[in-house]
């Protein structure tokens, strides 16, 4: 069976990966880093960022809020400290960035350019725990500031681009385009679901941050969703997020159109579930007698 997949400029042996955030260079310890297609790091911006207030995660009904905030020592200790230690990865390694405003997004992947060993950018234009410096809301909220955005990351390097955006929109298809007509080679669907949760007995959000992030198992019917809508307005890659906890998870936004998808909550309740999903994903073929895996994106059946 044929797991391989292609990207802009990257080739992957499989189509899962780890989710920014949700795994660490320690994580080595736990499970094979390079059996995954790619891994995604975590955000990082040109600045250091101290994050938001504490508590900043906390369980919910089928997943997790999370209010980090992009906590990071800024680009250049990703570039001296953090990205050396990633070495001996074989995986092709995908940094994520954010930043506020189309300027500090170039000059990340300006910079991020001249390391040599990243194979694509992220853009996080979308985590609903920071403020981007766009009047509407998150860059992700705002069509021409997508645009311009990944535009102006693309004039800055040949990197391969995915564009990570948000749900948390009226038509998931519009901002799609907007990413594709920008120059991106992929879109990244989904990022979190806003929420909040409270404590019944303070009375008070259970979040330093009053709202965060919604993953896991809980927001997977939408992304699905996303998924399908944004595969049908793109001729670009799609690359699935939210919720995946298994094979048959990562089968279904495959069949709603991603040609690969990304794992991320579930690293905290197994760290072996990405490996586990790789070889479900194989069974799954061999069972239905499917050659490839890129034979499955968008192979939803209507009616």
């Amino acid at each position: 069976m044929n797991l391989s997949i292609k990207i802009g400029k990257m080739k992957l042996k499989n189509p899962v990966m780890a989710a920014s955030g949700t795994w660490g260079a320690e994580s080595g310890e736990l499970f094979n880093i390079d059996s995954f297609g790619a891994i995604v790091l975590k955000t990082i911006t040109l600045e250091e960022r101290s994050g938001n207030p504490p508590p900043r995660v906390c369980e919910t009904a089928s997943g997790m809020l999370n209010a980090i905030g992009l906590e990071n020592k800024g680009v250049e200790d990703f570039i001296s400290n953090r990205l050396p230690k990633l070495r001996s990865v074989k995986t092709h390694i995908i940094a994520s960035v954010a930043g506020a405003g189309k300027n500090e997004f170039k000059e990340i992947a300006r910079r991020l350019s001249a390391c040599g060993r990243l194979s694509a950018l992220e853009l996080n234009l979308s985590c609903p725990n920071i403020k981007y410096g766009v009047s509407e809301g998150l860059i992700a909220h705002n069509e021409k500031a997508v645009y311009e955005t990944v535009s102006a990351v693309r004039r800055a390097t040949k990197l391969t681009i995915i564009t990570k955006l948000s749900p948390n929109v009226t038509d998931i298809g519009v901002f799609a385009k907007a990413a594709e007509a920008g120059g991106s080679d992929a879109i990244a669907l989904t990022n979190t679901f806003i929420g909040i949760a409270v404590d019944v007995d303070t009375r008070k959000p259970m979040l330093g941050n009053v709202t965060g992030g919604l993953s896991g198992p809980a927001i997977k019917p939408l992304s699905l969703r996303a998924v399908w809508e944004a595969g049908k307005a793109v001729d670009i890659p799609i690359i699935g997020i939210g919720g995946i906890m298994d094979y048959k998870d990562a089968v279904e936004f495959m069949l709603c159109g991603a040609i690969a998808i990304q794992v991320g909550t579930a690293n905290f309740v197994n760290p072996g579930a990405p490996a586990e999903i790789i070889r479900g994903i194989e069974e799954y073929l061999k069972k239905h007698r499917i050659s490839g895996v890129n034979k499955l994106a968008g192979a939803l059946k209507l009616g």
